[in-house]
């Protein structure tokens, strides 16, 4: 029988489809195309915005109809399924299992009861630090991978879910990380993304080495090329981790830190433990050591409080830093959080015209860094066939810029330095294709 699986959400969600590809496949299934041609269908959830819950209460709803239609076996996971727990179960009856993020190895007994017309469902706050892994084996082939290293997060920012549908923080052993990624080699990925809530608070595991310990033991892995990973809080960037940038060779010139507002007052009500200087004093510290480094990071508007001088500490301290890129959203309450019930709720038409003068000051600044750009050379990894033209291919430079350009399907893999012809808003053509090594390692 053929499953199909609807994803929400982040990176952390792609590598938990991962792992439920795996798993189903083990036990026999076949992935589908689409859901009209499934005999089961698993949706796995999102909850940090409402727009992504809102998304995912309109699809239940068209696979309700399709379950009608055709008997299939309906499924839930992930971040909504553990909030609503079974008040999802009675909202959605027609679903036939729903499994929190910790339940993700019980994906396989799950469907099994679906099939025999028995509901199945479970909310357990913490499952097995192996269901972390998967074999790479069994993975699709790749230049890149997600590894997972710590779930769950301690932070408890005011604005955020994640504590209670993902747990609190626990760290893998170095050993199984180190494992697992010795393996993914074997299979010929070349790049692997470390995962977690925050990354760099690793360390509360087996083995209680820090991050930037575990950083230098990938780093001396043979066969891997380029090591990243998200997501950083800006209150645990040490000085270490700082000085591993520049210093590990295979570690990318690019971190992905939110900061989530410009202004100390709403960050104190954010409950993000650190002021907006301080923030910038460590991104001043990250560019002296690596002065080429590419910045992302996170940014909500409208929080409840924000009036326009904070707003305008906001835009002073994009356009001070100037970005790479930021991924910026109106303030959205989510329950359970201690932020839903602030007072002073801006309202949503002063919110959106906040929003949308960031993202053009923010697509302004991306646009110039990007133009400046042409003419450079750049090493990039070539991914795959690229998004926009089969007859293209696609990889990203070390500060994790998409390259799209014309060459033979042969460089899939590989490393190439590439003249950058020219920079657009999202992305970068390359041109002059050349190759840096003649196959895989």
């Amino acid at each position: 029988m053929r499953y199909y699986i609807e994803n929400f959400g982040c990176q952390m969600n792609e590598h938990d489809m991962e792992k439920v590809d795996h798993l189903l496949q083990s036990s026999g299934f076949e992935a589908a195309r689409a859901a009209e041609q499934a005999g089961i269908v698993i949706v796995n959830t999102c909850c940090v915005r409402e727009k992504a819950e809102q998304k995912f209460y309109s699809l239940m709803g068209r696979l309700r109809r399709l379950k009608k239609k055709k008997g299939l076996v309906l499924g839930v996971m992930g971040c909504i399924a553990q909030l609503e727990k079974e008040a999802l179960a009675e909202r959605l009856p027609f679903i036939d299992f729903s499994l929190g993020p910790a339940g993700i190895h019980l994906v396989g007994e799950a469907v099994k009861a679906g099939l025999k017309g028995e509901r199945f469902f479970d909310f357990s706050d913490a499952g097995p630090l192996s269901s972390l892994y998967v074999r790479p084996g069994n993975r699709y082939l790749r230049v890149k991978a997600y590894v997972t290293i710590m779930k769950g997060c301690n932070n408890f920012c005011s604005y955020c879910v994640v504590p209670y549908v993902r747990g609190a923080e626990v760290s893998r052993s170095s050993a199984d990380i180190l494992e697992e990624i010795r393996e993914l080699v074997s299979t010929g990925v070349r790049e692997v993304v470390l995962l977690g809530q925050n990354v760099n608070s690793y360390g509360k595991g087996a083995d209680d080495r820090s991050f930037p310990d575990l950083l230098k033991s990938i780093n001396g892995i043979a066969g891997i090329e380029r090591v990243r990973f998200v997501t950083s809080h800006p209150k645990d960037l040490s000085d270490e981790l700082i000085d591993c940038f520049g210093g590990l060779e295979k570690l990318c010139e690019h971190i992905h830190l939110p900061f989530q507002s410009g202004s100390s007052k709403i960050l104190r009500l954010m409950n993000r433990g650190y002021a907006a200087e301080e923030y910038m004093e460590k991104l001043e510290r990250l560019k002296r050591r690596c002065r080429d480094i590419a910045v992302t990071a996170d940014c909500i508007v409208g929080f409840p409080g924000e009036d326009e001088e904070d707003f305008r500490a906001t835009m002073e301290l994009v356009e001070r830093v100037g970005f790479d890129g930021v991924f910026s959203f109106c303030f959205s309450p989510r329950s359970h959080t201690r932020a839903s019930q602030l007072p002073h709720m801006v309202p949503a038409d002063i919110a959106r015209g906040r929003l949308r003068e960031l993202q053009a000051v923010q697509k302004a600044i991306t646009r110039e860094k990007f133009k400046t750009l042409e003419g450079s050379r750049a090493e990039v990894l070539v991914e795959g066939t690229s998004k926009n033209s089969p007859e293209e291919l696609a990889g990203r430079t070390r500060t994790n810029r998409i390259v799209n350009f014309r060459g033979p399907a042969s460089m899939i893999g590989r490393l190439v330095e590439l003249e950058i012809a020219k920079g657009y808003a999202n992305s970068l053509r390359g041109a002059e294709p050349k190759l840096k090594e003649a196959s895989l390692c």
